[in-house]
């Protein structure tokens, strides 16, 4: 079942929860950028990390993303490695992998091609770890 995040209705970025065995997919549409887009992403993530220990960032709707969007996306990595979650990214549009690999960004980040294979590389984790 897809869930829409509640937001604001003039932000340029559209959130979805899904969820998908023991993780939850937020799936990323339009814009991640300065001020309000990047603050709604983090406050989303914050709140979904407290259903879930694994969360996969859908990001093949974002058309664009700047140093705030990027910013926000770090920290929220540092938060989520610093409390033992897991969050990876999935599916990033060709421009916003270009961007990634760029800042050197994707060395940082997990990414998938596809949110299967996020899930799948979260699967294979959680069977190590148990």
């Amino acid at each position: 079942m897809i869930e829409t995040c509640p937001e604001e209705k003039e932000l340029s970025l559209h959130m979805e929860t899904q969820h998908r065995g023991d993780a939850i997919v937020l799936h990323c549409k339009g814009r991640i950028v300065f001020r309000d887009e990047a603050a709604a992403l983090s406050r989303t993530v914050g709140e979904l990390l407290q259903r879930t220990q694994h969360l996969v960032v859908e990001l093949s709707g974002v058309e664009a993303i700047d140093s705030a969007g990027l910013g926000e996306l770090v920290l929220l990595h540092m938060w989520a490695e610093g409390n033992r979650y897991s969050v990876k990214l999935a599916s990033p549009s060709k421009r916003v992998r270009h961007l990634l690999q760029i800042t050197n960004l994707a060395l940082v980040f997990e990414i998938y091609d596809t949110v299967d294979d996020a899930l799948a590389a979260l699967q294979e984790k959680m069977r190590r770890s148990a």
